[in-house]
């Protein structure tokens, strides 16, 4: 039988991995994003009947439920949702951070995900099927200009945790994902462009890759049926643990 799974932020990063990975295994993929182009690129390297675009913004509820309700009929059995979609955005203390930033990363990060998942809800339950979640270790661990960003994330975690705990008995299974420093186009995002500052964090770091991650969301899904994991947190070995900030007098 073949799976279908659906991946926000396809046109990029994580979630352009991800689709390349389940493509490559034989899955239906319903890639999802902004930028038409990029996941025109994904169903030109798999083909129309393995990788189909819905193109439209996470942050539209109206053009959501209209891409969903416009699925090609091989693609409408939805078995997995992975809610990939999400950006960071601004470095600065919250003091002085943009709060357009902080509604555009709750609206992302949160609202978004919530609806897609609510609505995906009675068909996945009906599958037995499954929801991966990508956090952060931001919502974790806070650090310094982290502030809306890894509430956002800690969100995700704590919704994940709530979901698996709702759907006991379901056989849905339910995982939240929560990468480290990973090279994508993420800091670039958060930086409003600025190539300098996203080579300077990566750059002798070893970070993770975008295929590093879709691997772990991969094997994720693949899991037999009756093992669910709750939470994955992952980091590349140069990252690990600060020590706590002391403001001296």
């Amino acid at each position: 039988m073949i799976r279908t799974a659906l991946v926000t932020g396809a046109s990029s990063g994580f979630g352009a991995a991800a689709v390349r990975r389940f493509a490559l295994a034989g899955w239906r993929v319903i890639a999802t994003g902004r930028r038409a182009e990029r996941l025109q690129t994904l169903v030109d390297e798999f083909g129309a009947e393995c990788v189909h675009a819905a193109v439209f913004d996470i942050r539209d509820a109206a053009a959501m439920a209209a891409a969903l309700d416009a699925l090609p009929e091989g693609f409408r059995e939805i078995d997995l949702l992975v809610n990939n979609a999400g950006l960071a955005l601004g470095t600065l203390p919250a003091q002085q951070a943009s709060l357009e930033d902080w509604r555009t990363m709750i609206d992302t990060n949160i609202t978004s995900l919530v609806t897609l998942t609510h609505r995906l809800l009675p068909a996945l339950i009906a599958r037995k099927g499954a929801i991966i979640n990508i956090s952060s270790i931001a919502g974790s661990y806070p650090y310094p200009g982290g502030n809306t960003y890894g509430g956002t994330k800690a969100f995700v975690t704590q919704f994940s945790l709530g979901l698996r705990s709702d759907l006991h008995g379901t056989g849905v299974r339910v995982t939240s994902i929560e990468p480290g420093m990973a090279e994508t186009e993420f800091t670039l995002v958060r930086t409003h462009g600025d190539q300098a500052a996203s080579e300077k964090l990566y750059t002798g770091a070893n970070p993770m890759t975008a295929e590093d991650i879709a691997e772990q969301i991969f094997y994720v899904a693949t899991l037999p049926p009756h093992l669910n994991i709750n939470r994955l947190e992952i980091m590349p070995v140069t990252q690990s643990f600060a020590g706590f900030q002391i403001a001296r007098q």
